[in-house]
């Protein structure tokens, strides 16, 4: 009886640390539109793309700092609350890439709705696409004028 309970407790003593390892909350610090640190976490928030902080948008014949605004929505949306973070992987660069949220409304979604950020469908699958659709018919954010993707942007020398 006693090694059924050992072995028992051996098998499931891992799964708690294993939740406690893909949940993180904590105020955050806004990195970029699309990435945060909570402690000694760096998150990438899964499923959106947000222009990199140095790029730039047209509006009209005006190029912006969309990059610089998309962080800034950002960091004023969190404004200090909580944010509590599901991990759903893992990066090449070791950031967890996660489902966030403030008193259980989606940091992801809002990014997108918002026009702060698009659908990363390649990795999302069309979660946020209705929300991209709205953001977009509405011509805020990013959709205010013309952008270059930002992964697009990322993948060429600066």
């Amino acid at each position: 009886m006693r090694c059924a309970a050992a072995l028992a407790i051996a098998v499931l003593l891992p799964f708690p640390l294993l939740a406690s390892a893909q949940t993180v909350a904590g105020k955050a610090k806004v990195v970029d539109g699309d990435s945060l640190e909570i402690g000694k976490h760096r998150i990438r928030l899964w499923g959106i793309d947000a222009p990199e902080f140095k790029q730039k948008c047209v509006r009209g014949k005006e190029r912006w700092g969309c990059g610089f605004e998309a962080t800034d929505a950002l960091r004023r949306h969190l404004d200090g609350a909580t944010v509590n973070c599901m991990a759903v992987e893992t990066d090449r660069y070791g950031r967890l890439v996660a489902k966030c949220s403030t008193q259980h409304r989606s940091i992801n979604e809002w990014m997108v709705r918002e026009g702060w950020a698009t659908d990363y469908a390649r990795y999302s699958k069309g979660a946020y696409a209705s929300a991209q659709a709205k953001a977009k018919a509405a011509r805020r954010g990013i959709w205010s004028g013309s952008f270059e993707q930002p992964e697009h942007y990322r993948h060429r020398p600066h």
